[in-house]
């Protein structure tokens, strides 16, 4: 098992950043490709961004490319989501996934998570 916490929301106005992180612990011995969904008000929860346990693959939504960037810190078992030129549309609670894995360039599918999260809120005012 591995917990999962986020921090780093709050409210930003549009064009501002913002940076989210999440900590590991527990099993944090294993490997673990991880990636960052959000969830707006009554919408489903949607994909953002993913990294390999090696960090060296990276995935994005087409809604954020260009202006998110997920990276880790094995070391230290956090990943973080450097949010820029935010939009009002960004507004979410976002949550952040691990999904064991034993290959480092393993990129999961947005459904392969196993452990989330409780989530921290991101509101972007215009």
């Amino acid at each position: 098992q591995v917990q999962l916490v986020e921090s780093g929301g709050g409210l930003v106005q549009a064009g501002g950043s913002l940076r989210l992180s999440c900590a590991a612990s527990g099993r944090t011995s294993r490997n673990y490709a991880m990636g960052w969904f959000r969830q707006a008000p009554g919408q489903e929860r949607e994909f953002v961004a993913a990294i390999t346990w090696s960090g060296t693959i990276t995935s994005y939504a087409d809604s954020v490319k260009g202006r998110f960037t997920i990276s880790r810190d094995n070391a230290k078992n956090t990943v973080s989501l450097q949010m820029n030129r935010l939009k009002t549309e960004d507004t979410a609670v976002y949550y952040c996934a691990a999904d064991p894995t034993v290959n480092p360039w393993y990129l999961p599918g947005p459904y392969e998570y196993d452990y989330w999260g409780q989530g921290t809120q991101v509101a972007v005012s215009s």
